[in-house]
């Protein structure tokens, strides 16, 4: 067996991605979310690019009951535009991206679910998007 010795200023891959999900992890801490507010430049060209990411919890698309007893823990999220009374579910893990909405004030729910949809934690982002009739 080979070892080597890490540079102690170059983060390890658990540093960087968490422990390994091929093994169970004993009294799991809570989950987090992380959210970002909308990028910049793709907000002023009218479109909603939202970064998040979570902590103790991977976003998978894995649903149901049984699903609970999985350890690393997994989840996805749910995704609420403007308090509308329906919500979509993303299990990616990736950027989300909004076209499409009217220029002015918005605001997005981004809830932290387990399989059986149960939501654990959430945060809301609120913005502007510009008008680009007006920034002409």
């Amino acid at each position: 067996m080979y070892l080597t010795t890490m540079n102690t200023h170059t983060p390890s891959a658990r540093d960087i991605i968490g422990p390994s999900p091929l093994i169970a992890i004993e009294n799991e801490a809570p989950p987090k979310l992380i959210v970002d507010p909308p990028l910049p430049e793709p907000l002023a060209q009218g479109r909603v690019f939202i970064q998040y990411r979570t902590e103790n919890l991977r976003v998978l698309p894995v649903f149901g009951k049984g699903a609970l007893d999985v350890s690393p823990r997994i989840g996805h999220i749910h995704i609420t535009v403007d308090d509308a009374p329906w919500h979509f579910v993303n299990a990616s893990g990736e950027t989300i991206i909004l076209v499409g909405l009217e220029p002015g004030l918005h605001k997005v729910l981004i809830e932290l679910a387990d399989p059986t949809h149960k939501v654990i934690t959430s945060e809301t982002v609120k913005f502007t998007l510009p008008d680009p009739k007006k920034s002409s």
